[in-house]
């Protein structure tokens, strides 16, 4: 029988060249990588100030001052109502909890 040290060794030597071959034979794809010939374009990149995005920020602008100006009129709206006193208690009035008899 093997000393478990032993076996713990090998195992971690065996795993060790696996992971080693993994990685030395793996770099054929990073390679192949700057051998691809890209087509040039003569088309412009807008980004973010493309006509998508820049209709995207106005949208945006006018919904957040149309939210605060909806905000405003509600609050001003709220102040504007007369305060009315609460009515008295209109709940029916509470009997007593009887314990069923058995």
């Amino acid at each position: 029988m093997r000393n478990r040290t032993t076996l713990v060794t090998s195992r971690t030597l065996r795993i060790g060249a696996l992971l080693s071959a993994f990685v030395l034979t793996g770099t054929g794809v990073a390679n192949a990588v700057g051998a691809q010939v890209s087509p040039t374009t003569e088309t412009m990149s807008f980004g973010l100030l493309g006509p998508v995005g820049l209709a995207a920020v106005v949208l945006g602008v006018v919904g957040m001052t149309l939210g605060v100006i909806r905000q405003r009129r509600k609050a001003a709206e709220v102040e504007a109502e007369p305060v009315t006193e609460a009515p008295e208690d209109v709940r029916p009035p509470l009997t007593p909890y009887r314990r069923p008899s058995l």
